[in-house]
């Protein structure tokens, strides 16, 4: 992996949840009902030409791969295989500086995508075509509930590559999850996690996808100037910090979700520490175990523990 210049933020493993507890409004103009013809599914992108690609976010989300050298040939076979539902610009980040702040790339590859117009941060490094295949589901869900549902064809299908088998199904409790959370049913997805992990407590995508969706119940009516206050108010309150921990890894900021609850830690009774001691492991799964920032933290918790 290359390290871009230090005054970008570290993306890995910041996936912008927040955007799926408060979804942005429908774009102006819907997309038609037939595929908008496009040149390519996968085409470059520079600081020169990004703003005519950044129009196609409101038919279909535009994945964004920032490479220095070959870009990655798992992410735009992915990418082809989707039958136009999404768009693939490639950036050289060295070459389109303006792409790389605005995007606030710290090191390539790095992922991310924009929806009707809003930037979200995807993932760092190279993950294998099923991590991939997930994460553009998920990013799916996020487009249907910002009213960005369209299709893209090229211009020139022979050009295209040619159309792979369907990937294979969810297995069904995972596909009730994914539809109910679709539709913005949190706790039926909970229900249906709970399910598949009851059937095999080694599934841990149902355990991850569990984290992740019972972290989006709980933020789903909540308000981010409300929580901020709460914790500055009650800075030994573990609930008040609990909820603003939250706030912090839905946007992204896990590091400042950790520091927060790590500092506060000691400072608990029992049942404090069981509480936070969970909430952690959650998001520890939500961000995943091979992260630099979760196997600090976790080493940090073991300490705190022992």
């Amino acid at each position: 992996m290359t390290t871009m210049p230090p005054s970008s933020a570290n993306l890995r493993g910041a996936v912008d949840l927040s955007s799926l507890v408060h979804p942005a409004a429908p774009p102006a103009g819907a997309p038609s009902a037939g595929p908008v013809p496009v040149p390519s599914l996968v085409v470059e992108g520079t600081d020169a030409n990004f703003t005519g690609i950044l129009e196609l976010s409101s038919t279909v989300p535009v994945v964004v791969g920032f490479y220095v050298g070959t870009p990655s040939a798992t992410l735009k076979s992915v990418i082809t295989k989707q039958a136009g539902a999404f768009i693939l610009a490639t950036v050289d980040a060295q070459a389109n500086p303006q792409l790389q702040q605005a995007f606030k790339v710290a090191a390539v590859p790095t992922v991310a995508a924009v929806i009707g117009g809003r930037p979200i941060s995807l993932y760092e490094g190279e993950l294998p075509e099923a991590e991939v295949v997930e994460v553009l589901k998920q990013l799916s869900v996020l487009a249907a509930q910002s009213g960005v549902t369209g299709t893209v064809t090229p211009a020139d299908d022979a050009a295209a590559e040619p159309a792979e088998p369907v990937e294979e199904p969810l297995p069904p409790h995972h596909q009730e999850a994914y539809d109910a959370m679709s539709r913005g049913d949190f706790d039926a997805a909970i229900a249906e996690y709970k399910t598949a992990i009851a059937q095999d407590p080694r599934d841990q995508l149902a355990v991850a996808g569990l984290a992740q969706v019972s972290l989006l119940a709980r933020l789903k009516d909540a308000g981010a100037a409300d929580l901020r206050a709460a914790a500055a108010a009650a800075p030994s309150d573990p609930d008040a910090q609990l909820a603003v921990a939250d706030l912090d890894v839905s946007g992204g900021h896990v590091e400042d979700a950790f520091d927060r609850l790590l500092e506060l830690f000691p400072t608990l009774d029992q049942p404090g520490k069981d509480a936070v001691r969970t909430r952690l492991l959650d998001y520890f799964e939500i961000v995943g175990a091979d992260d630099p920032r979760v196997v600090a933290a976790r080493r940090r918790l073991t300490g705190l523990l022992y």
